[in-house]
């Protein structure tokens, strides 16, 4: 077994995972809790960007942030069911993270709007909060299915790895 992520890295993850996961449960009449939520999730968010820049070389961004070809064939593989493993994040999952992290950040930020003086009790303003909030949903389902597919073809437990933060070497 080799160390893949650190434990910033996987704090960072299942924080965010808490804080996203609670955010969502107290959307309705959560009142300040949910904004602090809200609040946690962006500085979580903002401190894995620093992480994606000055961490490890597991956690930087130009170690599994591909590029759009590299990506879509990738994406083909997948299709065929002859991708390739990959012992941090594949091309696909790398590009969930900057997803979920962009998502999660307009939600916050588009929250903490809200509650200014000038977008107070704002419709439009609580409509793109609302629509940041569903479309983090489907990322997070995408991403959960991801995870999934991807334990499965490999035959890894990857939620064991994000706890761990180890994984089987490469052959």
């Amino acid at each position: 077994m080799v160390r893949v992520w650190d434990a910033f890295v996987r704090i960072a993850h299942w924080s965010l995972v808490v804080a996203v996961v609670a955010s969502w449960l107290t959307r309705h009449g959560g009142g300040r809790l949910h904004e602090w939520l809200g609040y946690a999730a962006l500085a979580i968010v903002v401190a894995r960007v620093v992480w994606g820049f000055v961490g490890p070389v597991t956690a930087r961004f130009r170690n599994f942030v591909r590029s759009a070809p590299e990506t879509l064939r990738y994406a083909l593989l997948v299709g065929r069911s002859r991708e390739a493993r990959h012992l941090g994040h594949n091309p696909l999952g790398g590009w969930m993270i900057v997803a979920l992290l962009a998502m999660i950040a307009a939600t916050a930020l588009t929250g903490w709007l809200y509650t200014t003086p000038k977008y107070w009790g704002d419709a439009t303003m609580e409509a793109v909060h609302g629509a940041c909030a569903d479309a983090l949903v489907v990322l997070v389902v995408l991403h959960l299915t991801g995870v999934a597919l991807t334990s499965i073809r490999h035959r890894e437990n990857l939620v064991a790895a994000m706890i761990s933060g180890r994984k089987r070497d490469l052959p």
